[in-house]
């Protein structure tokens, strides 16, 4: 049974998963407007070449790399402010 009041997590996850998308996006939207290209900065982590498994008749490679932003950080922030009036 659930408690009144209880909240989703999965809402959570959506919501933060937004803010980082949305916020990447703005922040590669600005990386050419003098005043707000800071928004841009930030680091890039990962793999550098793609990991590749041949098994002759299937070839699968896994590559995984992040990058994360100022503007993906204020995204975060705002998707847990929208969470708590959820």
């Amino acid at each position: 049974m659930k408690k009144i009041g209880s909240k989703n997590p999965w809402i959570l996850l959506v919501l933060m998963l937004a803010g980082i998308v949305l916020g990447g996006f703005l922040g590669t939207l600005t990386q050419n407007i003098d005043g707000l290209n800071w928004l841009n900065y930030g680091q890039s982590f990962g793999l550098d070449s793609p990991i590749v498994l041949n098994l002759g008749i299937l070839v699968v490679t896994f590559a995984l790399s992040i990058k994360i932003t100022i503007a993906s950080i204020i995204g975060l922030m705002i998707a847990a402010i929208v969470y708590r009036f959820v």
